[in-house]
Formats: structure tokens, sequence, C-alpha cells
């Protein structure tokens, strides 16, 4: 099922008029990521009893901003980075214009994808306005700046970083769980899926910060760049030791959470599983 969404993520760019906008939207959109976000929702479909492949919509909205939150946090301006699911990242193959155009496209197209995941329109225009949500100027791009604003400074709290985790990691773990909750009609379970969102994003950020200090930048296919920019993290503020405690009892506390919904967990929880022992 997974091979059919790469494929319907590559038709997607290639429906676009060529330039070179569109191949790096292609380039970046096609890297060889995790795709967590759309397995996430296709698994609280699945659990409610739904087929997958009618997210694939959602799914692909997701995706899209998703990378082009990527290639723009990887700008000289934010984190200078030069490589990105184990290849350079768009400014670096392509040029910064060009990868500023690109990510724009890819958000752009992300909400035309959104705005037909649905053949019920007020479905489709719930997930436009999640979308839009999470990844909004109180959602994914708060957290972006609260994390900009962190760097080269000493005095961040542990609360302080968690708000930072909680808009800039999970809002896009949020999204996909609540997306799969309206396509499949449970609105009702929407608070909790939100509740177990920003647990899992919580957890998958400290894994990030703990795996940014104890894998290389090879073996991570991004640079480990952290450290570099002098930004606070789990481990700066709690050490590697307590860090892995943090991260293994809010995996549990997510796992917990997500077996007490009224529905089918066992895929959700094997994506869980994976996520928790990742090395990547």
């Amino acid at each position: 099922m997974m091979n059919e969404f790469e494929e319907f993520l590559q038709r997607q760019c290639r429906l676009l008029k060529h330039s070179e906008v569109s191949e790096a939207m292609e380039y970046s959109l096609m890297g060889k990521g995790k795709r967590l976000r759309p397995q996430l929702l296709f698994a609280v479909m699945e659990g409610y009893g739904l087929v997958a492949k009618d997210g694939f919509m959602a799914a692909g909205a997701l995706e899209m901003m998703h990378t082009y939150s990527l290639i723009h946090d990887d700008l000289p301006a934010m984190d200078n980075d030069d490589y990105r699911r184990g290849r350079k990242t768009c400014h670096k193959q392509f040029n910064e214009a060009t990868a500023i155009l690109a990510g724009d496209g890819l958000l752009t197209q992300a909400f035309a994808l959104a705005a037909e995941s649905s053949a019920d329109p007020m479905k489709a225009l719930k997930i436009v306005k999640e979308l839009a949500s999470a990844g909004g100027a109180e959602g994914m791009i708060l957290g972006q700046i609260k994390d900009l604003e962190a760097e080269n400074s000493a005095a961040v709290t542990l609360e302080q970083l968690k708000e930072v985790h909680l808009y800039k990691t999970g809002c896009l773990f949020t999204a996909p769980l609540v997306m799969g909750a309206i396509l499949a009609g449970q609105d009702a379970a929407i608070s909790q899926w939100r509740r177990i969102g920003a647990l899992m994003g919580l957890a998958f950020q400290i894994q990030d910060d703990i795996l940014d200090v104890t894998k290389s930048s090879k073996e991570l296919g991004k640079s480990a760049s952290d450290l570099d920019n002098k930004k606070s993290t789990y481990v700066t503020i709690l050490g590697l030791g307590q860090a892995q405690d943090a991260m293994t009892e809010v995996y549990r506390q997510t796992r917990d959470a997500i077996r007490q919904m009224d529905m089918n967990t066992q895929q959700l929880i094997a994506i869980l599983d994976a996520m928790e022992f990742r090395q990547y």
C-alpha cells in the first residue's frame, strides 16, 4: 500500500507544469522519508474500518506540508543544513531561490489536495481547516520561531522546550490522527487524538535530540545541526541518560493512551513500536 502511495505522490508532482520549481518539489517530496504521518493517518482509518487508499489525498497534503517545512528549515536563514533524507538539501541541489519557491509550491499544493480529501464537503472542509491549523501561525510555524528564539539561549527551561516541541513537531503528528478520525466520522474522539498526537510528537522529538548526539550525520541521513546551532535540547538540559528515560516514559504514555481508543489499535501500536526503536 505504501508503494501505491509513493506512486500517488510522484503522480501529483508530474501533473504540474514542468519547471525547475516542479523538479525541486519532486526531488524533495520523493526523498526517502519515513512517511510516518501518512502511515499514522492510514492506521487510524483502518482502525475504524475504512480503506486506507481513501485517505491518499489527505495523506499527500500532509506529506507535502511536512516536506515544505523541511525545505525551509534547511535554508541558510534557518538551520543551514546541507543534507536531508540522505542527499543534498533542496537549496544545495538547486539554489536558494528555487528551494524557497519549491517549499511555497508544496505548501500551496497541499491545500489543493486537502480540498479533494473527501466526497463529503463538510469532511473536506474540516481536513483543510486541520491542515491550516497544524501548519499555521499557531501551529508548526509558532514552534519554528520559538525554536529559533531558543538558539544561543542558556536560559531555556524544560517546560519552554516542551512548548517548542508541542508546536514544531507535535502539530504535524496530531494532524494525521485527527484527519483519520474526521474521515471516519469519529469527531467525538478528536480531543483524545489531540492528546495522543502531542505525546507522540514529544516522544519523537526527544528521540531526535538523542539521535543527534549518538549517531553520525551519515547514519541519520541529515546534518546533526543542533549542536552547531547551539540549540537547547533534551540532552543539553537533562543529559543523555535522563533524556533517554524521558523518551521511554513518553512513549509508554502514548502507547497507553492509544490502547484506550475504541477501535482496532494494533496497526497504530506497531507504528509506535517502530518509531521508538528507530535509529535515524
